[in-house]
């Protein structure tokens, strides 16, 4: 199937999610890749209380006992399926295909060649990788890094994919090697809502529960978020949630399939009848207007107080458990409307009558994702999130609370187990106890400033557990410069990405297991750990024979290279050769593990404490939630510009293309494509079906995704959206999220023009 944007069809979007149509491409996707027999025995393992955890989203399980036999959504399937193919990458397809010839393969080809089956090596000069054993692998990683003048010219990165066993672990090589770099998935996707929760409540995690969704929640409002492709099962939640009652709020510039109508395909209602209309209220925000918008009903809603005060505003638990209160209201007060308006894409009514679902409702969720997370004021908006909760004590209550959806498994527990640039004294304390060394204090490189450091030539060794740094990082063609800049770039992966072939002087992709396979080491049979987007931790144990003699597990890479570093200082055989003995290390360090050995074999897991949802209380600075100010603004667009937001196709899951079509946007045959009001292509002398060059605005110059097909799409006047990782090369390095850091992919300014590139 061709990229070509002359060759993509489209036609309308369609109105309602799953159904038959998810049936079919999932049960295609897993015998095309597995087999029948592999296949329905990997689907029927996954999401089970004895199985593996979905490699997918991190959405939550239900409890054991409301678990269906089919408990993996159309994603999931794709998921499992493309880690446990039959197709295999060896030491004869390296000697067939040089690095140079691979580098004109897209994403979609690279990953599809299949499973990584050994070691392997690039030598100094080589254009083609070529085996070598263990041994020698970690002997070379280890001596390439003790040749370092500093521990801070490496950088560990992790995917949030790693279990927290295989997290614990890295973060502990990195930390006594003796650097905090330690840059993570988690710094592109939420750290914005880690840094505005740890500050308003005291953690840096979301507050509900499944069963806040599913069976307490009155009003549940969904913002930047669409669940439908990043986190499909969050729909059968939101179905509950709508036969008992409970009202949805959904805002967000595009409208989403999974959020207007979803047929679930583990009913008759889903598979033959209309299905579950979901949304009651939408409100198409411009893109990064969502402050604005908060900003207009947390203004609306004090104007209710102050007209008839006592009835609207939760004052006893404000004066019992917040500050800040009197000083934000009087910011409110003073908003303009008109302002908040321009800024939001929203008419006053609109908000107000927003206003009003949340009045008629005695217990509020906010959920988002990553439509919210990666703008300029994405720290604020989120604040603003808090206080539109904390008005009517919206946190600490069943059915009540902030959500943030963590769209990659375990990459909220990789964070727990400290795989974090700034992890607090009081982590590095317990870790240097327990392993009897001093950690290094100074806060390390993000992801952001790692990839700024290799551009400037003061990091010398890459290491990535997982992930597809280079695919999923802003500013492409600068990222993949800057990983030439290292002597050695190496990778703990199953499957072959772009990653492995932007490379340092030297380079190593280790082959490890999936979630799906069995993992046996010396004292036998080994399960691993994760947490959920909702601090459940619970088992995953692989059903499925490895794809390889060769494949070792992320614990025991990681293991092996820290006896290879450091030597006995650490227990490092141990820890690989029984997964207890990390749970116990684990236990005495991080808080909430008491008793982690016996707690997380009971099925189900066990839940992780959070102090506002369990006590009402608040590891603030001032030891109380904090009403924060968080003035409105948006992104400035000069006159004839728009502003982009990057996004997923529905036939991918972050980085990992499936296929060429995105089956809910009515997409069909490539990714090459820009969504943008008809109104504003017209402005501009174009249409629908025009080809187009996206050019992204920065201080520091222009940048170019060329040859994209125009969409007319009904998303807000000034908008536009395109599929990553084709257009993260329009995300300029320097622009992140005040407060985290983040790449602001959904903020970028840029023109469209028709193309005047010929095809190569």
């Amino acid at each position: 199937m061709s990229d070509s944007p002359d060759e993509i069809h489209v036609k309308r979007p369609v109105t309602s999610a799953a159904g038959i149509p998810g049936i079919q491409h999932a049960v295609k996707i897993a015998i095309n890749e597995m087999g029948v027999v592999r296949g329905a025995r990997t689907l029927l393992s996954m999401n089970q209380v004895d199985g593996f955890d979905c490699p997918g989203c991190a959405w939550p399980d239900s409890s054991p006992g409301k678990r269906s036999h089919a408990e993996f959504c159309e994603n999931g399937a794709k998921a499992a399926a493309w880690e446990a193919t039959r197709d295999r990458v060896g030491r004869e397809f390296f000697s067939a295909h040089s690095v140079t010839d691979l580098l004109e393969q897209d994403d979609h080809l690279l990953e599809h060649h299949g499973r990584l089956t050994e070691p392997m090596y690039l030598a100094p000069g080589a254009d083609h990788y070529a085996p070598i054993s263990w041994h020698d692998a970690f002997a070379l990683v280890a001596e390439r890094l003790r040749s370092l003048p500093d521990p801070n010219r490496a950088a560990f990165y992790t995917s949030g994919r790693a279990s927290n066993e295989a997290a614990f672990v890295y973060q502990l090589l990195a930390r006594r090697y003796g650097t905090n770099n330690l840059p993570d998935c988690s710094n592109m996707c939420h750290e914005s809502s880690g840094a505005a929760l740890n500050e308003t409540i005291g953690v840096g995690k979301g507050t509900v529960s499944l069963d806040d969704i599913t069976d307490h929640a009155e009003l549940i409002v969904v913002v930047g978020q669409n669940p439908g492709t990043n986190h499909p099962r969050m729909l059968s939640a939101l179905e509950s949630a709508k036969r008992r009652g409970a009202r949805i709020v959904t805002a967000n510039p595009l409208p989403e399939a999974g959020l207007v109508r979803f047929k679930n395909p583990q009913n008759v209602r889903g598979l033959v009848g209309r299905g579950t209309k979901l949304t009651d209220r939408y409100l198409p925000v411009r893109v990064n207007g969502d402050l604005a918008m908060f900003a207009g009903v947390n203004k609306a809603l004090l104007a209710m107080e102050d007209a008839a005060p006592g009835t609207i505003v939760d004052r006893p638990f404000i004066e019992t458990y917040c500050d800040g209160f009197e000083v934000v209201c009087d910011v409110w007060r003073a908003l303009d409307w008109s302002t908040l308006e321009s800024q939001s894409g929203l008419t006053r009514s609109q908000m107000e009558e927003f206003a009003g679902d949340v009045v008629g409702a005695d217990s509020v969720v906010v959920s988002w994702a990553m439509g919210l997370t990666q703008h300029r004021n994405a720290v604020a908006t989120i604040r603003e999130i808090v206080n539109f909760l904390l008005l009517r004590g919206n946190i600490g209550r069943p059915g009540a609370g902030p959500s943030p959806i963590r769209g990659h498994s375990n990459v909220q527990g990789d964070r727990t187990m400290g795989v974090w640039e700034k992890m607090p004294d009081s982590f590095l304390d317990r870790l240097g106890r327990e392993f009897g060394f001093d950690p290094p204090r100074a806060h390390g490189h993000d992801t952001v400033d790692t990839i700024r450091a290799m551009r400037d030539g003061t990091i010398d060794v890459f290491f990535a557990l997982g992930g597809n740094f280079v695919a999923a990082t802003p500013d492409s063609d600068v990222t993949k410069e800057a990983m030439k800049n290292c002597s050695l770039t190496v990778h703990v992966a199953t499957k072959l990405n772009r990653s492995h072939l932007c490379h340092g002087t030297e380079a190593l992709l280790l082959p490890c297991l999936s979630r799906s396979e069995r993992d046996v080491q010396a004292s036998g049979e080994q399960f691993l750990t994760v947490e959920d987007s909702m601090s459940m931790v619970h088992t995953t144990r692989g059903r499925l024979e490895p794809g390889s003699e060769h494949l070792r597990s992320e614990v025991a890479i990681v293991n092996g290279i820290g006896a290879a570093l450091l030597g006995d200082v650490v227990d490092w055989s141990a820890m690989s050769d029984d997964y207890a003995v990390i749970r116990r290390h684990i236990e005495n360090v991080i808080d909430g593990f008491e008793d982690f050995e016996e707690r997380v074999r009971v099925p189900g897991g066990f839940t992780l404490p959070r102090g506002p949802r369990d006590s009402r209380t608040f590891d603030t600075a001032t030891g109380k939630a904090r009403f924060t100010v968080n003035r409105p603004d948006a992104i400035d667009v000069p006159e004839g510009h728009l502003v982009l937001q990057t996004l997923r196709s529905h036939d991918q899951f972050n980085t990992t293309v499936y296929g060429l079509d995105d089956r809910y946007r009515g997409v069909k045959g490539g990714r090459k494509v820009v969504f943008v009001n008809a109104a504003d292509l017209a402005d501009r002398g174009l249409s629908d079906g025009d080809i187009v060059d996206l050019i992204s605005v920065w201080s520091d110059g222009e940048r170019y995704a060329r040859r994209f097909r125009a969409v007319a799409y009904p998303t807000p006047r000034g908008c536009a959206a395109a599929y990553f990782p084709e257009a993260n090369v329009l995300v300029p390095l320097d622009s992140t999220a005040l407060g985290s850091n983040t790449p602001t992919s959904k903020s970028v300014i840029i023109r469209i023009e028709r193309s005047s590139a010929t095809v190569s």
